[in-house]
């Protein structure tokens, strides 16, 4: 095990850019520069994709909890662009424990998922009562990227509504989720905010970044307004 992971170390560390580290660990809640080497992003991903066909890759995406950020975020891009629904998930159930920030949560994003959405659903319905804050923002985000548009149903902002936490980086994906949602659909989300069902903090999050978008109207910006919790 320790072969590949020191190699695909050792490879990060050609990668690294000292200034960009610096300029990303202050980004980053919890890391400093002992945990972060500085590879950008458009790198770690062209790597993620030599790295699938790997034959030991599996070493590397067992070895847990990963030293360095930048391992993360390579192990993401990894599940990312796996192909195989069943094996995807299965590496997906097993990482999302060790994803401790909100970079590698929301750049995990598997190209397999959106063709296989009953599965998906399960799966969120189950991430969204975990006590791990990624894990409860992954499948929210989940929600946002793949049931919003011709798959949405009310059923799934209500289950993002009912969410309570203290956590910042939940909270602000629900309002995150409901300001789209709002963009896209605005007759049925609105109810949402008129009802005051999020909690204070966050329905007021959902309308700021909501009248920030220009995909709502004059009009429905000026009405959100007037549904800001004073």
């Amino acid at each position: 095990m320790a072969d590949i992971v020191e190699e695909i170390r050792e490879e990060l560390f050609k990668l690294q850019d000292e200034k960009y580290r610096d300029f990303q660990v202050k980004l980053i809640p919890g890391k400093d520069t002992d945990t972060m080497i500085g590879v950008r992003t458009p790198d770690l991903r062209k790597y993620a994709k030599t790295l699938g066909k790997n034959d030991k890759i599996e070493d590397f995406l067992n070895n847990l909890p990963h030293k360095y950020f930048d391992e993360d975020q390579l192990h993401a891009f990894i599940i990312s662009e796996m192909k195989d629904y069943g094996k995807c998930m299965e590496e997906t159930e097993k990482f999302l424990p060790y994803v401790d920030n909100w970079a590698t949560c929301d750049q995990m994003s598997p190209k397999i998922f959106k063709k296989h959405k009953t599965e998906l659903l399960e799966a969120i319905t189950e991430w969204i009562k975990s006590d791990k804050t990624y894990t409860i923002r992954f499948s929210i985000g989940m929600l946002m990227q793949h049931f919003m548009d011709e798959d949405f149903d009310v059923a799934y902002p209500e289950m993002v509504a009912s969410v309570r936490s203290e956590e910042y980086y939940v909270n602000m994906m629900i309002a995150w989720y409901f300001a789209t949602a709002l963009a896209k659909q605005y007759e049925t989300i609105l109810p949402f905010i008129e009802g005051k069902k999020l909690d204070t903090w966050t329905h007021n999050k959902a309308i700021q970044k909501s009248v920030e978008s220009y995909r709502i109207t004059p009009e429905q910006k000026d009405y959100l307004r007037s549904l800001k919790i004073r």
